[in-house]
């Protein structure tokens, strides 16, 4: 790793700090829930599931990120805005931590963005994502309900290749998130597939040292979706997923979606180890932690 010669953003969601130049602050770790086939749900029209194992699958995520001191998001995923409505209120109720608002519809995220304001969840909420087809309908919406933090997905149809996310980013996303009233703005560089996983971590290093903003995106789904992994091993797609993690750390990224959130097993302690590695070899360009709330102290203690 190395220090980026731009500055880098810090920002705040919620309790959550990120950004900043590698080693500073420790990967913010962000699992899904409520996703299309999680067997933790039981009606995803109508946003029923199992509300003592949801919780466990929370709590688990919470008490990994207390002891690695890698903070950690929910990422709230549903398909209907009655459903949104529900998970929400859930997860607001069990933990205190930053929560995704996501979606693949546009009208179920800018309904779930509705709702957490309206019952006080502003300051915690990101709204995932912003994408290249965003429209002046949303983009208006966005800035009535007063969403402070969100996700631009810098996934570019035109140019698939590292250089095209900035140039989304320039051309398109950027002035739509001004538009939108975005204060604190996330940039994912969009992982499509296992090999895809390379350019989207040179994607990451690209945007930081262009951008200086808080940069990331979602490896690990790609390696649950590998098929051909199974016939590595029974550990091959653990494995594959804690590598998968550790390429975007290495490349300079602020967060992960990890997907499932019954995965933080898996990448809590990964990921962890990690930040230690780049902390303890930051301290070279004369980077230190920002704080004592970091791998490189805790997880090596005793």
């Amino acid at each position: 790793m190395r220090r980026f010669e731009r500055e880098q953003s810090i920002v705040k969601v919620g309790k959550v700090v990120l950004g900043g130049q590698p080693g500073e602050l420790p990967t913010v770790l962000i699992g899904s829930i409520f996703y299309d086939r999680d067997p933790t749900v039981t009606d995803g029209s109508r946003g029923l599931f199992d509300k003592k194992r949801a919780e466990q699958l929370i709590s688990r995520q919470e008490e990994l990120s207390e002891k690695t001191k890698n903070p950690h998001m929910v990422d709230v995923v549903a398909s209907t805005t009655g459903a949104m409505e529900r998970y929400l209120d859930f997860v607001s109720g069990v933990t205190d931590a930053a929560i995704l608002v996501d979606s693949s519809s546009r009208d179920v995220r800018l309904s779930g963005a509705r709702h957490a304001a309206e019952v006080g969840l502003t300051d915690r909420v990101v709204y995932n994502s912003i994408e290249y087809h965003v429209n002046e309908g949303e983009t208006t919406a966005l800035r009535e309900i007063g969403i402070k933090h969100a996700i631009l997905l810098a996934y570019n149809p035109q140019n698939l290749w590292p250089s095209g996310r900035p140039a989304i980013l320039h051309e398109r996303l950027l002035s739509a998130a001004e538009r939108a009233g975005i204060s604190s703005v996330l940039v994912d560089t969009a992982v499509l597939d296992v090999p895809s996983i390379g350019l989207a971590a040179e994607a990451v290093e690209t945007v930081k040292r262009e951008l200086g903003l808080p940069t990331g995106c979602a490896p690990l789904n790609a390696v649950l979706e590998w098929k051909k992994v199974k016939a590595l091993g029974p550990k091959a797609k653990d494995a594959c997923s804690a590598s998968a993690a550790a390429v975007i750390q290495m490349s300079g990224g602020d967060f992960i979606l990890y997907g499932p959130i019954t995965k933080s097993e898996i990448v809590f302690p990964a990921c962890a180890m990690v930040d230690s590695v780049i902390a303890y070899e930051a301290r070279l360009h004369g980077i230190k932690p920002r704080s004592n709330e970091h791998p490189l102290y805790t997880i090596f203690k005793g």
